[in-house]
């Protein structure tokens, strides 16, 4: 394997380890220094460059202590967070798929209830045509009924004046012969009768 593909395998737990190293440079600052804040500085000295290779070892052998275990917590985290995404992208398309079946259901459910209206509206307009004809010959034969009464109502007056007429007639008649027959005019009908009889 080169150089380059050790780098790039590599590079991501170099990137990962960045922050401990950051952490660590101004330690390394200062003990390649010796600790010295003071103004009368030395230079570089022996022990300071078994400090930097100390460091060094320690570096490289944390890194290769470490470079598994924090490869496969980064793997591990990361293959956690695809199956979360994987999950949550099935719960997605489930309540799409569900908010879908709800909108169906819903459009069914106004065409149905539009259905029932419309029933509804030929159900009362029939019956309102119904009433209304049925009121109609109601009232035909409420007329009916009424124009036989009046006209039998209007015979019987009829007939009643008609015997009331007859009756006061035959009284005057019988008034006025009563006033002009004499004795002779009775004696004389009553001949007429008895020879009519007797002719019988």
């Amino acid at each position: 394997m080169t150089l380059k593909g050790v780098l790039r395998k590599s590079r991501p737990l170099l990137s990962s380890m960045l922050p401990f190293l950051l952490l660590l440079l101004p330690t390394v600052v200062i003990a390649a220094t010796g600790g010295d804040h003071g103004g009368g500085g030395g230079g570089w000295q022996a022990t300071d460059t078994y400090r930097v290779m100390n460091f060094a070892v320690l570096l490289a052998l944390l890194i290769f202590l470490l470079r598994k275990p924090v490869s496969q917590f980064l793997s591990g985290r990361i293959k956690g967070i695809q199956e979360q995404l994987e999950d949550l992208e099935e719960k997605k398309k489930a309540a799409e798929k569900k908010l879908a079946e709800y909108n169906e259901r819903l459009a069914k459910l106004t065409e149905e209830s539009e259905q029932i209206i419309e029933q509804y509206k030929q159900q009362g307009e029939a019956a309102r045509e119904k009433i209304l004809q049925e009121a109609e010959a109601s009232a035909a034969k409420l007329e009916e009924q009424a124009r036989r009464t009046i006209e039998h109502e209007f015979n019987q007056a009829k007939k009643q004046l008609e015997v009331d007429v007859l009756e006061k007639a035959f009284a005057k008649a019988e008034e006025k012969l009563k006033s002009r027959i004499t004795e002779d005019d009775q004696s004389q009908l009553i001949d007429e009768y008895l020879n009519e009889v007797v002719k019988k």
